[in-house]
């Protein structure tokens, strides 16, 4: 857009985990305009012009697998945040981009925080018999009364990517509170709550 890229505009990318997670780093990379990735391979990674010129060659025969642009954001997450960081990043990516439960389960707590900065993270004790509604309130999801009940049976709101619209039914171990004692409650488009079961 010809914005200056500056810490002022908030825009800046980070080398320090705190201010900039390995997953935000490596979206940075993956949402490049394509007239810059090419720019981007010779000046931040160290694959040499002749390995450049194929992965550029793979974009132009189909540049919707965006093969030049996972590269670049590989190689430069890779080099910045190390192996761990790189795959991190792709857990994340996983997650939250093509709603892969099995990702979700193996985050951290850490990653999970992370990803979901701006999420509410509750820690809470799994009583028996606690039901989808019962999790929604807990995690202040969904109104008190009526109102928070006809959301969940309206549809809006999921659990772990699974529409979760029966009020009443008892959270399942492997769907609803995943191996690492995880529920990620989606409401709506965007909101989401993070809650993490403990004394399973």
């Amino acid at each position: 857009m010809g914005d200056k890229l500056g810490k002022t505009a908030g825009n800046a990318v980070w080398l320090n985990r705190d201010k900039t997670s390995p997953f935000e780093f490596y979206q940075y990379f993956l949402r490049l305009p394509d007239n810059s990735v090419e720019g981007y391979l010779k000046l931040f990674t160290f694959l040499s012009l002749a390995e450049v010129e194929k992965v550029m060659e793979q974009q132009r025969q189909d540049p919707g697998k965006r093969i030049a642009h996972k590269r670049l954001a590989a190689e430069v997450t890779k080099l910045v945040h190390g192996k761990e960081g790189l795959e991190s990043a792709k857990r994340c990516t996983n997650a939250l981009y093509h709603s892969n439960v099995e990702a979700l389960e193996q985050m951290s707590d850490a990653e999970l925080q992370e990803l979901f900065r701006e999420a509410p993270f509750h820690e809470i004790f799994l009583d028996p018999g606690t039901t989808v509604l019962d999790a929604c309130r807990r995690a202040q999801a969904i109104p008190d009364g009526p109102r928070g009940y006809q959301m969940i049976k309206d549809g809006g709101v999921w659990i772990n990517h699974q529409r979760a619209a029966n009020p009443e039914q008892v959270l399942v171990l492997g769907q609803h509170i995943l191996s690492n004692g995880l529920s990620l409650i989606r409401v709506g488009k965007r909101n989401f709550y993070i809650l993490k079961w403990l004394s399973m």
